[in-house]
């Protein structure tokens, strides 16, 4: 019987693992995608931006998020390196993980809301404010939230949102819609990028400078979106939830799959062309809607969940350009509005889900990390400005932020 614990133990420790590892991976997909999808004039800035918040990211949920999201008990737990080898705390019951594999489980779910936020910013953001806002995000904003919801404390003391039939499995609205809210508030402050809208109201578009890594980096978000759903089952040691892995799995790909093709068909039908950035936009809202769920829907269902992520997502990135919100990669639209259609969409497979908690649930996240993420932006704009200057921004932000050009041996065009 220790045997077999032990054998469940380290396989579920195992396990969690090499999902994070693939969640972590998916910084790498946003750095791509993004730095695809941008002038090649502000390439070095955005993989500086990456590689830095992720870094940000692992000490500041290290030093206070964790403790803030889970309680302090388990932080210090952690720090003291008492259960931080898996030899020490193995505990009551068979199937458990190591507590510092939960740890570096989540902490990569915080860079993933936390690159988010890099992309819509992108083109005219100041660096070091960039960071600066990367600082109390990781480390106060998502965790506040986080305990609200898979931390299971009651939101300001008012309401449990368990109790009122909220769920959300791998985190459509925990993880996406919050980094998406966040990149919103910024994005409102921040104002457009020169040249993008007309004074006749037209929208012009702003062509990415690599659309090939920008593919590169939708197929590593894709990969690494199995380990972002399938760690969320939180074990495989056991048949029952071996199968829970492998459903998980199968529809991931399902709705991953569906959201392209979806958004793919609907930019021929609307622009008469197949537009790329579209279809790379719906498989990644189809992934973002299935994450809220993917245990329960039938692959068919998965299926026709992404699809409606692809069709969601071309619609929301013309209504915002409408709204003359500039998102340079499409994340708010990715992120936030198919990440509140995944939430909407688990009561239909999941009986034991309400809408009302959803809505509750959705509303709540919305409306704490906009609104704490526009004081904080407001008060870093006040302080050290967040948008470089307009000789700078038309130069491109590499050269004035980082003093480095990401394509030296080519003529680059400045507009």
């Amino acid at each position: 019987m220790e045997i077999t614990f032990e054998l469940g133990y380290a396989l579920d420790t195992f396990y969690f693992l090499i999902c994070g590892a693939l969640v972590m991976w998916m910084a790498a997909g946003f750095t791509m995608l993004e730095a695809g999808l941008v002038r090649a004039k502000n390439t070095t800035e955005i993989l500086t931006k990456n590689v830095a918040l992720y870094a940000i990211s692992c000490i500041m949920f290290m030093i206070c998020g964790y403790s803030i999201m889970y309680g302090g008990d388990e932080f210090v737990m952690f720090l003291s390196g008492i259960t931080g080898d898996g030899a020490t705390g193995v505990a009551e019951e068979p199937a458990t993980y190591a507590p510092s594999a939960d740890f570096f489980f989540q902490v990569v779910f915080v860079a993933t809301a936390m690159s988010i936020v890099s992309g819509a910013v992108a083109e005219r953001m100041k660096l070091w404010s960039f960071l600066a806002f990367a600082v109390v995000m990781t480390a106060f904003i998502y965790p506040m939230e986080g305990r609200w919801t898979w931390g299971g404390e009651p939101v300001f003391g008012m309401y449990t949102l368990g109790d009122l039939g909220f769920a959300d499995f791998a985190g459509s609205g925990i993880v996406h819609m919050a980094g998406a809210a966040a990149a919103l508030a910024g994005v409102l402050l921040l104002g457009a990028r020169k040249g993008k809208y007309g004074a006749d109201g037209k929208t012009n578009a702003i062509p990415g400078a690599n659309l090939p890594m920008a593919t590169l980096g939708t197929f590593i978000l894709w990969m690494g979106w199995f380990g972002f759903n399938g760690g969320s089952v939180l074990a495989t040691a056991t048949v029952e939830s071996a199968n829970s892995v492998a459903v998980v799995f199968m529809n991931t790909n399902a709705a991953a799959a569906g959201g392209l093709v979806a958004a793919l068909i609907l930019a021929r039908i609307l622009f008469k062309k197949a537009d790329l950035t579209m279809a790379l936009n719906g498989a990644l809202a189809g992934l973002v809607a299935i994450t809220a769920e993917p245990s329960t829907p039938t692959p068919l269902q998965a299926t026709l969940f992404g699809a409606m992520g692809g069709i969601l997502v071309v619609l929301s990135i013309l209504a915002l350009d409408k709204l003359k919100i500039d998102d340079p990669v499409g994340a708010i639209s990715v992120h936030g509005v198919v990440g509140l259609l995944g939430l909407l969409l688990v009561p239909i497979t999941n009986d034991g889900v309400l809408l009302t908690g959803q809505l509750i649930g959705a509303a709540t996240i919305f409306v704490w990390v906009f609104g704490a993420s526009l004081i904080v932006w407001a008060i870093i704009k006040a302080v050290m400005g967040i948008r470089v200057s307009e000789e700078e921004e038309f130069e491109g932000v590499d050269i004035s932020e980082c003093g480095l050009e990401a394509y030296p041996d080519f003529a680059i065009t400045r507009n």
